[in-house]
């Protein structure tokens, strides 16, 4: 496994033909496409007027306050934007080089973003991203605008390698802060992240985000960060440098190991759902095109529900 991305796997991504076994030339990304703008698509929405109840108006918009005033039904009408700013946050820090089972996460991150990125650009939305974590090239920021030339340079720059060994630094929130200045309200924001952390520092700024944008949530999960395989007592370094032993083969010690991550993925719905925000979990275990589709379809049907 490569712990950096290659450039032409995140560029045939805009085809799918590896996944679903037609002929490469077919745009066929149009399959994940579809399903982003019926998720997101819908969201990007100006309020335009209020006007008088017609047969077959969807009632959810149904203005009740004018509907109390007026004794008569009126709905609330919107104007759907023809493009939005789409913003792919993406982790680069050294604790992506990281994966025990299908790819590294550094590696899965990318191919995420790629994959968000050609169904954006699809649509005709600005796509700019923010790469952060790394150490040696520090926080990259790239402007959202229409084509493909920012989303050209995000992917390049997820390919190009990190510096080995180097300490991570925690610099989400800081990245988030920087990722929205200047986009206008309605932005779509990706968080392409390890959120293997202690994600309660970031409610204050998720929560100001999602006041004038839409923010999704990628966690980038390996197996391993719940469950470790029976080695024996092993050594663990962290990218600070911090060392510790742990006996694998001792069940207490595993079960532990478990509830402490089930007890950080719990915190991190119940702030999602708090916020509502989206979360969208990425294994490197298992190909990005179709767990994406999995996850945009289960949120496509609660949509209709």
């Amino acid at each position: 496994m490569s712990l950096a991305p290659r450039l032409d796997d995140l560029l045939e991504l805009r085809h799918q033909a590896h996944t679903l076994g037609i002929a490469s030339h077919h745009l066929v990304n149009s399959t994940f496409a579809g399903l982003y703008a019926s998720v997101f698509r819908g969201a990007g929405v100006n309020f335009e007027e209020v006007r008088e109840y017609r047969e077959g108006d969807d009632i959810r918009y149904m203005d009740w306050k004018v509907t109390a005033r007026t004794d008569e039904p009126h709905m609330k009408i919107f104007r759907e934007e023809r493009e939005r700013s789409v913003v792919l946050c993406v982790d680069k820090g050294p604790h992506m080089a990281f994966g025990t089972r299908g790819t590294f996460k550094s590696v899965q991150a990318a191919r995420a973003a790629a994959l968000i990125g050609w169904a954006a650009s699809r649509l005709n939305d600005r796509v700019g991203g923010l790469v952060f974590g790394d150490p040696g090239t520090g926080l990259q920021h790239f402007r959202p605008a229409r084509g493909r030339h920012a989303l050209w340079q995000l992917l390049h720059t997820l390919t190009a390698p990190g510096i080995a060994q180097a300490a991570s630094i925690d610099c989400l929130a800081g990245a988030l802060q920087r990722a929205t200045r200047g986009l206008p309200t309605g932005s779509l924001i990706f968080v392409i992240a390890d959120l293997n952390r202690d994600v309660l520092g970031l409610e204050q700024i998720l929560g100001a985000l999602v006041q004038r944008n839409t923010v999704v949530l990628l966690p980038v999960d390996d197996p391993a960060d719940w469950e470790i395989p029976a080695m024996g007592p092993t050594t663990f370094a962290g990218t600070d440098g911090t060392l510790i032993e742990v006996d694998t083969d001792d069940p207490a010690a595993r079960r532990a190991y478990r509830e402490r991550w089930e007890a950080r993925r719990a915190l991190l719905h119940k702030m999602a759902h708090r916020l509502h925000i989206l979360l969208l979990p990425v294994r490197t275990d298992q190909e990005i095109h179709l767990s994406l589709i999995r996850s945009l379809e289960q949120r496509a049907r609660s949509r209709a529900v």
